[in-house]
């Protein structure tokens, strides 16, 4: 048995409590005004503003966003679609990449271990708008197996991502 080092991205060692505090509360409400923030993690406006400004410069925050309901805009369908190729050349990687970004029904796109090389989550109006994107999919680039997978109903889903405790060193 070997022993394993756990690589710790260099930002998480530099994020203190209230950079963390100032993560969940930017993860509930991304509009809240810098005083707000603040008022809510115990600064005032300057150094907390100087704060965001370090986590976004760091990467930590990538962007601020406004989430839609899929639903109110027609979107009513989701589908996690299993695919495994028979290629598994960087070329064809690269191909099947590129297709798949385009795609706009794509909503998030993930290479896998285990049974299947890659997990797609698709949204789409309804089953015909389904069999397009299908057809458009299969027809990218060779696929040995598509397996689609559709939600009948969402019990679960969040996008603030649990924010870890500051460890003691």
């Amino acid at each position: 048995m070997t022993d394993v080092a756990v690589q710790i991205p260099e930002t998480s060692r530099r994020l203190d409590a209230i950079d963390r505090k100032i993560l969940m509360v930017l993860q509930e409400d991304a509009s809240l005004s810098v005083a707000e923030i603040g008022d809510r993690v115990g600064l005032s406006s300057t150094p907390c503003w100087k704060r965001i400004q370090r986590l976004e410069a760091d990467g930590v925050i990538i962007k601020r966003v406004a989430l839609v309901d899929q639903n109110k805009i027609g979107l009513g369908i989701s589908v996690f679609v299993s695919v495994e190729s028979s290629d598994h050349s960087d070329a064809w990687l690269k191909r099947f990449a590129e297709a798949v970004s385009a795609m706009p029904e794509v909503m998030e796109f993930y290479r896998m271990a285990g049974d299947v090389d890659y997990m797609l989550r698709v949204v789409v109006a309804d089953m015909q708008a389904y069999d397009v994107f299908y057809k458009k999919l299969i027809s990218a680039v060779p696929l040995k197996n598509v397996t689609s997978r559709f939600a009948m109903e969402k019990i679960k889903s969040v996008t603030a991502l649990p924010i870890p405790a500051v460890v003691a060193a």
